[in-house]
């Protein structure tokens, strides 16, 4: 059996989309509830009934979220340009020696926009 498991974290940063058109009204400093989904998929290890500790995806993220949380992300090395596509890569390459099987990270500035990475 195949599952995919998901856990989301929340944090708190401010940051400006410098390379936005001139005049968007992103290009000023403003700040917003992230949430981040960080998914991983296996096969359900028949002894134990899971794909994978959920802890360990926390533990993975604990210091990212120590970096994030209430920060100018523009100040992060590679996240000098903080848009959610970027920082859905950024998780990626932080995570992905880290988590197995990780398959999917989406990134959340509002809850009606988000952007879904693969990896690819």
């Amino acid at each position: 059996m195949r599952a995919r498991l998901t856990k989301d974290f929340t944090f708190e940063s401010a940051q400006t989309l410098p390379n936005a058109p001139e005049g968007h009204k992103c290009r000023r400093v403003h700040g917003h509830s992230f949430k981040v989904e960080v998914s991983v998929e296996g096969d359900v290890d028949p002894k134990i009934g899971w794909v994978y500790d959920h802890a360990k995806i926390s533990d993975a993220m604990k210091p990212l979220l120590k970096m994030l949380d209430h920060s100018y992300l523009n100040d992060i090395e590679g996240l000098e340009n903080p848009t959610i596509e970027k920082m859905a890569a950024w998780f990626w390459k932080k995570l992905e020696s880290q988590c197995p099987g990780l398959c999917e990270i989406v990134v959340h500035e509002t809850p009606t926009a988000r952007c879904v990475y693969r990896g690819e």
